[in-house]
């Protein structure tokens, strides 16, 4: 969330980079309310004054006429005080859900556009295999190896669930302790998170728990939601907390399953294990000051990279357009595999990293003391270790064989115990 000041003295600018993000909010709204809660509270302290003048009059010596008018003085003082914190009450609730609306600013150098093919393509890492043999796609190397059913899923759970089977219950765990000492080596401290958080951190992270367009799964009658990322968990670990300086940066990594409705999605691109509602992620998240953030930001990016140039699998980074970012994004950068089952041969999105600035920190009210003494609003960033499904999927599409079988890619083969997949005579 923005600081409301912070909107009215640069209304131009936000309103613009509303329109850049391609979102609908009213920062004319916004600065409206805060002009009204601000006179209301103008308003209250001084009723307030008033009251304590009555109250300081009332202990002098007085005769009874003078006693019972300020008796009734000190009614109407009560009243009207009663009165405006009601109004108060209720136009800094409107003002908080009207700000709540308003996108994080943009970083200047992030490119504008409203659609992912604008994103700016920034590095490129490895060459797309070519391949001397006409390549499966990852859902019929899932059943031809007899590792994924993408039908007994959907029996038994409904659309875009799946059971991992054989040789890919093996190949998940070690993605998944492949990016867990990956991030151990870079000091990380280690979680795993709870699957379920209140519905109060999920709109602090930027997410909404309520309506047709939520993408979390709601808990009913709970107030709760299951967790899309844990970046929601770990996001909300300092919530109401002021962090000693001393200990920021803090880094944190956290397994968790993610939940997610994905809704509205369907198509060729959102086809196995590309989107799905549930999957097992390993999150990093990041505690800085403001003066931290832009580097940590490239920090958590390089470990993305490093992940994946370990797994050989080729990948290009893209800065990610304005009206991609999502609103508690600053700046994000995406890492996309190259997948050779994705429309005859394309790059899809496995990772992202994005510095949120004191966007999600103000929602969640956690802070560090500055030097200068005084309470500032911490800057959190976020970023994907291993989303395991889409991890998976580039692995068994990149190094499949012309047999039918899979490799391992060597770094995970330890946490394996094996170095191919083979087909199944079913």
């Amino acid at each position: 969330m923005l600081d409301y000041k912070f909107i009215k003295d640069n209304l131009e600018a936000v309103k613009q980079n509303i329109v850049n993000r391609n979102m609908t909010a009213d920062a004319d709204l916004v600065v409206k309310l805060y002009d009204e809660h601000t006179a209301l509270v103008t308003k209250l302290q001084d009723l307030q004054q008033k009251r304590n003048e009555n109250a300081k009059a009332m202990k002098q010596k007085l005769d009874d006429a003078q006693r019972q008018e300020l008796i009734a003085a000190g009614k109407q003082i009560k009243d009207e005080i009663s009165k405006v914190e009601a109004e108060e009450k209720d136009t800094a609730n409107k003002l908080e859900e009207a700000a709540r609306q308003i996108p994080n600013m943009v970083h200047p150098d992030a490119p504008v556009g409203k659609l992912d093919t604008e994103n700016l393509e920034v590095k490129k890492v490895g060459t797309p295999r070519k391949f001397d043999f006409e390549p499966k796609d990852h859902v019929e190397l899932g059943e031809s190896l007899d590792i994924i059913d993408f039908d007994r899923g959907t029996k038994v759970s409904g659309p875009k669930f799946y059971y991992l089977k054989n040789e890919a219950v093996f190949l998940e765990q070690a993605l998944i302790m492949y990016a867990l000492n990956t991030l151990r080596k870079h000091n990380f401290q280690m979680f795993i998170t709870p699957d379920v958080a209140k519905e109060e951190v999920l709109k602090g992270i930027g997410f909404n728990p309520r309506g047709n367009e939520s993408n979390v799964y709601s808990i009913e009658d709970e107030g709760t939601c299951l967790v899309a990322t844990a970046e929601i968990t770990l996001g909300g670990y300092h919530q109401n907390e002021i962090l000693d300086k001393a200990s920021l940066p803090r880094f944190y990594g956290g397994l968790s399953h993610c939940f997610r409705r994905e809704a509205g999605a369907a198509g060729q691109f959102s086809k196995g294990l590309y989107r799905v509602h549930q999957f097992d992620k390993v999150e990093m998240f990041a505690y800085s000051t403001p003066e931290q953030s832009d580097e940590i930001h490239e920090k958590l990016r390089l470990i993305e990279e490093e992940i994946f140039e370990g797994l050989g699998l080729p990948f290009h980074v893209v800065d990610t357009c304005t009206g991609d970012l999502g609103a508690p994004a600053y700046r994000k950068w995406d890492l996309e595999a190259w997948m050779p089952g994705r429309n005859g041969g394309e790059y899809g999105e496995v990772t992202s990293t994005s510095n949120c600035t004191d966007y999600q920190a103000r929602r969640l009210n956690i802070k560090y003391k500055d030097d200068d003494g005084k309470n500032k609003y911490v800057h959190t960033l976020n970023g994907t270790a291993i989303a395991v499904g889409r991890a998976m999927l580039a692995i068994l599409e990149n190094y499949q064989n012309a047999d039918g079988s899979v490799t391992i890619p060597p770094v995970l083969v330890p946490y394996c115990g094996f170095d191919k997949i083979l087909p199944k005579n079913k």
